[in-house]
Parts: C-alpha cells; structure tokens; sequence
C-alpha cells in the first residue's frame, strides 16, 4: 500500500495536517517519527542550536531509518501511512530511499517564515508547546537553510493562506500527480555516515 511523507520545517502544521489526512483515507495510518526520539529514556541527544554532535546525528537518522521501516511494516500489512517528522536537507532524499514501499509520495508543507513564528506564538498560548526555544534558530533562519537545501522532490505548498482544510484538500487533489517519488523500492542500504547536508541545519529536529 501507499506511504505518504508529511515534512517541513518545525511549527509548520505537520502534524495537525498529517492526522487530518489520515482521518481522510481509508485503513490508514498516521506515524509520527518524533515518537522514536521520545522513547529513548536515558542517553538521548537532540539536535540543538549549536552544531550537532555525532551522537544527535546518528540518533536522527537511527529515528528516520525506525519510522521508514514502521511505515514499511504497516503499508505491508495494507494499511495507507501519512508519516511525518521534520525531514529537510539531504535527510528527505535519504527518507526516500529507505522507505520501500510504492507507491510513495512526498508532501512538503512549506508556510513563510512569518506564518511559522505567528503559529509558534498561538501554539504556545494555547497549549504550552513550544518550538523554537531560546537560543534557537529564528523560523526564518531555518526556513532559509530548508528551502536551500532540501530536494525538489514531491509536491511543495504554500500554506501560508490556507486553512487545515484548505491544505487537506489541495493535497488530496494533487498529489497522485505531483507528490509521488518516481523511483523503484531500493536495496537495502548501509547507515549513512557524516553531517546531514550542512552544520547550518541545528536545531532543525527534535522538537
């Protein structure tokens, strides 16, 4: 069955977007990769605002490898997943060629800078939750290595006007078309080794 990837940068809607399609196909699945971060107990490294160590990095990629092969298991079993995480850089075209099942597609839910810090404000007044702490990357700091440096691959949009349902529906109007990774399931692979696309994307994961 079908896997769909629900990316972007963090605050901008992921994971309200990714539940939201979910409830809108059938059998389907919503996996969220942060979840595999979370259960790590004691020794566990975030990526943060300073340049990642190795350990955060390899832990990133350790969740993205868990989430591709979860999302595999469950697409087997013929359920359709929306996976999300925060995904940018070179990391998506190493999420899309973990993942084996097909067909797949990618959505990059890409929002302005000014739309993610206003959402990151309300988010944190409404619930406490907060995604660029102190000391952070600024959203628009962020959104600029992202858009720099993230693959043209899948459907992008601009969210920035657009409500749940609004993206809801566009997504599910395009993305058969425009959203789809045109490439075989591939064999698996060794761990890649070394910094994802650049020291310039911290802070990107984690949260």
């Amino acid at each position: 069955m079908t896997v769909i990837v629900v990316t972007g940068i963090q605050a901008a809607g992921k994971s309200t977007v990714a539940q939201a399609l979910a409830e809108r196909l059938d059998r389907s699945v919503h996996l969220r990769g942060d979840l595999f971060r979370r259960m790590i107990v004691n020794g566990r490294a975030d990526m943060g605002p300073a340049d990642p160590p190795a350990e955060a990095i390899a832990q990133l990629r350790l969740r993205h490898r868990l989430a591709a092969m979860t999302a595999d298991g469950y697409a087997g079993a013929g359920f359709t997943v929306v996976l999300q995480d925060i995904i940018i850089g070179s990391e998506l075209a190493g999420m899309a060629a973990t993942i084996r099942s097909r067909p797949l597609y990618v959505v990059v839910l890409a929002p302005r800078p000014d739309v993610v810090q206003e959402r990151d404000h309300t988010r944190r007044l409404a619930r406490g939750k907060r995604a660029y702490k102190p000391g952070d990357q600024h959203p628009a700091e962020l959104d600029a290595v992202f858009r720099d440096q993230t693959p043209r691959i899948g459907l992008w949009l601009d969210t920035s006007a657009q409500t749940v349902t609004d993206t809801i529906e566009e997504i599910l109007d395009r993305f058969q078309a425009e959203a789809e990774v045109r490439t075989s399931p591939p064999a698996p692979a060794a761990p890649r080794t070394g910094p994802p696309a650049s020291g310039n994307q911290r802070g990107y994961a984690g949260r």
